[in-house]
């Protein structure tokens, strides 16, 4: 897939940036996001980050978010944000939870929310419902100007609630973002290496000593499939590859 992710907000401390509970969604939202484009990368997917750390105000940064998305062809776009509102910082044994929103209920992004809902609601959230949408966990919001003016099905996530004891007990950010790496694809590679990059050899180039390999790695995975996929990539471009475990 080709897929645009953006953190929203301004960072920490500058106009337009995120909420603030016990946890920092401008700090947090950051971190989801490198965390799911590094995985998306391993898995082989085309991400572009879009987002944008110098909004002039809220409606800037939006403008600019979009702009960013609109110039990349892509199939879905992915909006990172955290919730606020429930001012539950002494706990009350229930989660904010978590909920995605589309555009329209026949958005392409729909099945896409619904996975992500699911995921993230595997690590103990509650999936967040209204009449919008008959899944819960999704809920439809046109008015939401990243789902409204980017040219690709768009999603944004509300991975959990800043300001809520139970949620942020939960929370911690590599899982968030393998929960939604998931819900997308279908897996994850969370326990996984980035692969090097890629190398073309220079022609001409001096060998060493006789008898002496040098190994090239292309990638560590902890999931077998997913370096066997890697193998039969490398083999369709004309690489002799082989799997060796560790």
């Amino acid at each position: 897939m080709r897929i645009n992710v953006h953190a929203g907000h301004n960072p920490d401390g500058m106009t337009g940036c995120g909420g603030i509970g016990i946890i920092k969604e401008s700090t947090e939202n950051r971190k989801v996001k490198d965390e799911a484009i590094r995985q998306l990368r391993i898995l082989g997917h085309t991400v572009f980050d879009c987002t944008v750390n110098d909004g002039k105000n809220a409606s800037d940064v939006l403008k600019k978010i979009v702009e960013k998305c609109n110039a990349n062809e892509v199939d879905l776009d992915v909006s990172f944000h955290f919730n606020g509102g429930r001012n539950d910082y002494s706990g009350d044994g229930k989660t904010g939870g978590t909920e995605v929103f589309i555009y329209s209920p026949d958005s392409a992004a729909a099945s896409y929310a619904a996975g992500v809902a699911d995921a993230i609601a595997d690590l103990g959230y509650t999936k967040r419902k209204d009449n919008t949408y008959p899944v819960a966990g999704v809920k439809v919001r046109p008015s939401l100007y990243v789902l409204k003016h980017t040219k690709a099905p768009a999603m944004l996530v509300e991975c959990c609630f800043t300001d809520d004891k139970d949620d942020v007990e939960l929370y911690d950010y590599k899982s968030m973002a393998s929960a939604i790496v998931r819900g997308i694809t279908g897996t994850s590679a969370a326990d996984e290496e980035a692969p090097e990059e890629d190398l073309t050899p220079e022609e001409g180039a001096v060998s060493g000593e006789a008898g002496q390999l040098y190994r090239v790695q292309v990638g560590a995975y902890a999931v077998k499939d997913n370096a066997q996929k890697m193998l039969q990539k490398l083999k369709v471009e004309g690489f002799d590859a082989i799997i060796v475990s560790a």
